[in-house]
């Protein structure tokens, strides 16, 4: 019988192991930390929450447990910080500064930059630019120059006018790219996971102002791998809606001189738990040698008859003249945390340089139906 059960919650991730982490780490590294308060604090109320909800939860509780100088707790906090043992007991210990921490401004985002290593503040360090935009984004810009890689990163992250989970800020709703120049100094930052973070930010600013990042992308193509890796990333929501001015970016022609061979799924009809396999071959029609984008997009069914697309990469690759290529995908079905599948027909199509090319579809089937 097909495995269909159901994926483990991730608020599970703060539930009472992490307490009792969280308890322990403050209580080996201070006699002024409270762990029995900690623990009754937090207990109590938490099974219905969130993962955030929990976040916030836990913060409130470390206040009831730390001392109630400020600076004192901080002091706790970060040393606590290396011996939690997963990054989103950190978050939590992070929310706490947000919480309790924007009468002190300075002292609180130092320690964010700490506690980042071991967590990301990405959330943490949005009240305060919530409370005073321009001074904590000059905050941010300075973190840029860090040798630490995690510090770097949360100046982009947290700054995210998008970013997930997090709460808007104003002022970015206003104007998203209020944090150009942290932008442009980690735009060839040599770690990998800070120039993700800056593609990220870039796509959330192509949402709102996408000729404004057409502009200043096509000033940042300078041959520094990092950054064209930057723009090919940033520039993926634009590319999946065909954007003439973003595939010309990363080399790509209006269009595909193509025909479709093949367009297929494999098994037609499944269950969910089991996978389908997606097949294409394409075939040149241009004298010359192209750049090829390939997605495709699954039109998933909704309750009530209702259907949501969603774009996944396929492959983007150079086609020689005259040439054909066979490219293929397995893809799981079943449910995410973030994606739930519901029975009935499943339109997918091709997508080539922006433009649909070919259509087919797969059902998925009610275990009743099989």
């Amino acid at each position: 019988m097909t495995n269909t059960t159901t994926p483990a919650l991730l608020k599970d991730i703060l539930g009472p192991p992490a307490l009792r982490v969280i308890a322990s780490a403050g209580a080996s590294v201070s006699r002024h930390f409270d762990q029995a308060v900690f623990l009754s604090s937090a207990s109590n109320g938490l099974a219905g929450l969130s993962i955030m909800g929990r976040v916030r939860h836990i913060a409130d509780a470390l206040k009831a447990a730390l001392p109630d100088r400020f600076e004192d707790a901080l002091e706790i906090v970060g040393a606590m910080a290396p011996q939690l043992t997963h990054g989103f007991q950190a978050i939590a210990v992070t929310e706490f500064v947000a919480r309790y921490g924007l009468d002190d401004v300075d002292r609180s985002l130092d320690a964010l930059a700490h506690l980042t290593r071991f967590g990301s503040a990405e959330f943490a360090v949005r009240p305060f630019l919530a409370q005073d935009t321009e001074r904590t984004l000059a905050i941010m810009a300075r973190w840029t120059g860090s040798p630490d890689e995690h510090v770097r990163r949360l100046a982009s992250e947290g700054s995210r006018p998008r970013l997930p989970w997090a709460s808007r800020i104003p002022a970015f709703k206003a104007n998203p790219t209020l944090a150009v120049a942290i932008l442009e100094s980690l735009k060839a930052d040599p770690s990998t996971y800070v120039r993700k973070s800056v593609a990220n930010h870039l796509n959330d600013i192509a949402k709102d102002r996408p000729d404004w990042l057409l502009h200043r992308l096509a000033d940042w193509q300078n041959g520094d791998p990092g950054t064209t890796w930057i723009i090919r990333h940033a520039l993926r929501t634009l590319i999946k809606e065909g954007n003439p001015r973003a595939l010309a970016l990363i080399g790509v022609g209006d269009g595909a001189a193509v025909t479709i061979q093949d367009f297929s799924i494999k098994p037609r009809n499944v269950r969910l738990g089991q996978a389908i396999t997606i097949n294409v071959e394409l075939i040149s029609t241009s004298p010359d040698a192209q750049r090829l984008v390939v997605d495709y997009r699954v039109h998933y069914t909704r309750a009530g008859g209702r259907t949501a697309g969603k774009v996944f990469k396929l492959k983007t690759f150079d086609l020689p003249a005259g040439q054909a290529a066979t490219l293929g995908v397995r893809q799981a079905i079943r449910n995410f945390s973030t994606r739930r599948h519901h029975p009935g027909c499943h339109e997918v199509e091709l997508i080539v340089n922006g433009q649909t090319m070919a259509k087919t579809a797969f059902e998925i089937e009610t275990e009743s139906s099989i």
